[in-house]
């Protein structure tokens, strides 16, 4: 499994292209003329994918219960939005328009290495993000491996 850490400070060109940093493209195994999947993130960003981190997350939502409403929607959303996208020449992608209208992007982004796959935010929105979370990180922490010392 790959793990991508990090944070670049981007900017999305008029044709909605993003660089991909070359540290990154190396990371992900992802030559000049590779292809990725742009998808609907969380918290209104977009999650870019390598083709079998994709894959690989196709098979875990294949395996939740088709019969949850919540598993339906999710996944008519998420596959109906998501586009796979080719690097150019120069370690660039083009977000397909309706995704960046969908996380609301503008000339300032940023690319955040976030373990199996990409994020994409506008910087303002990942600034206040970032400023919200971060004085929490011990809390959140705590509570994301099971609460801390809760029966200690």
């Amino acid at each position: 499994m790959m793990l991508l850490t990090g944070t670049f400070s981007r900017s999305l060109d008029q044709k909605l292209r993003v660089a991909i940093p070359k540290r990154l493209r190396a990371s992900l195994n992802c030559a000049q003329g590779g292809n990725l999947y742009v998808a609907p993130g969380t918290d209104q960003s977009l999650a870019l994918y390598t083709e079998e981190e994709f894959a690989r997350l196709a098979e875990r939502v294949a395996g939740m219960s088709p019969t949850r409403p919540d598993v339906r929607a999710f996944t008519r959303v998420f596959y109906t939005l998501a586009e796979r996208v080719e690097l150019d020449g120069q370690g660039r992608v083009r977000i397909p328009p309706k995704l960046a209208e969908l996380a609301k992007l503008d000339k300032k982004v940023v690319l955040l290495g976030v373990q199996d796959h990409l994020e994409l935010w506008p910087l303002e929105r990942w600034e206040a993000y970032l400023a919200e979370k971060q004085p929490r990180y011990d809390e959140i922490a705590e509570t994301a491996f099971g609460g801390g010392d809760q029966g200690n």
